[in-house]
């Protein structure tokens, strides 16, 4: 299994396939990169998928600490030196759509485009921006995994979907392969990595990222409400907005093949001759 030594001597896990312009993948708070595999497929015949695991999540390491979004940006950092990337695009979900947005500053010249699913800028709500969950959901999420982790985080992947979709796609599976089989992360790495989701706040970055961005949302996400990405959407310079109606906060595990046509079509036009 390909690893390499992130910041502090961190082994971050990862995994490539195809061939072509880098795409990153990045996944969601308590998941793993398997939840990419149905969209990796259908990319690699034009792009060179890499897919990594956060930190205490999937076949990573789980430091003792180091769960900062500072220390996720430089993980991300470190996997493209290791393979001396240019021209990337990074494919952020949730949690990992916050990172591909932190991580701007410091891989600007690095990058082509980014992709953001399910994301959001701030985790949680305040006065004037209501766009997002309260601030009391990631603490009592927080103290249900103290108490047993297992139950929080079947609770919360259970929240990703819609009752819609349960009843349209292959439920059973997805929590089987997703849920049951892919690997777990440690309940220390979870909970850090909940604390970071919580509390980091990316809005006033928004108007530098001056590269093309997409952002796709459903309209029922519970989890990252939509209005967190037409949030976004106003702000970033370069951006398009593709809401899914009736998707939840897994469209790439509910709404693969249409989530691949708007990110080939997308891609085609930020990597010409790729169309």
């Amino acid at each position: 299994m390909p690893d390499f030594l992130s910041s502090a001597a961190t082994s971050i896990h990862y995994e490539v396939s195809g061939e072509g312009p880098f795409l990153v993948f990045l996944h969601g708070w308590s998941q793993s990169g398997s939840v990419w595999r149905a969209l990796v497929r259908s990319l690699s015949p034009r792009y060179r998928c890499l897919v990594s695991d956060l930190r205490g999540h999937g076949l990573s390491a789980s430091p003792g600490d180091g769960y900062a979004m500072e220390n996720l940006v430089a993980d991300l950092a470190g996997l493209l030196d290791h393979f001396d990337m240019r021209d990337v695009t990074v494919i952020g979900w949730s949690l990992g759509a916050m990172v591909a947005l932190a991580a701007f500053p410091a891989l600007r010249e690095r990058l082509s485009s980014l992709v953001l699913v399910s994301g959001t800028a701030k985790f949680t709500s305040e006065p004037g921006y209501p766009c997002a969950l309260s601030p009391r959901e990631p603490r009592v999420l927080g103290h249900r995994l103290q108490r047993d982790s297992e139950k929080a985080r079947e609770e919360f992947f259970r929240g990703m979907f819609t009752s819609g979709e349960r009843s349209s796609t292959d439920h059973a599976r997805i929590e089987e392969e997703f849920f049951t089989v892919a690997p777990k992360p440690s309940r220390h790495g979870a909970a850090r990595s909940l604390e970071t989701l919580a509390t980091a706040d990316l809005r006033a970055g928004l108007d530098a990222v001056d590269i093309p961005v997409i952002l796709v949302h459903g309209s029922d996400d519970s989890i990252c409400p939509v209005g967190s990405s037409r949030f976004m959407a106003e702000r970033l310079p370069n951006a398009t907005l593709k809401v899914l109606d009736g998707a939840g906060h897994a469209p790439m595990l509910t709404r693969a093949a249409e989530l691949g046509e708007i990110l080939t079509t997308f891609l085609g036009k930020v990597y010409e001759g790729n169309r």
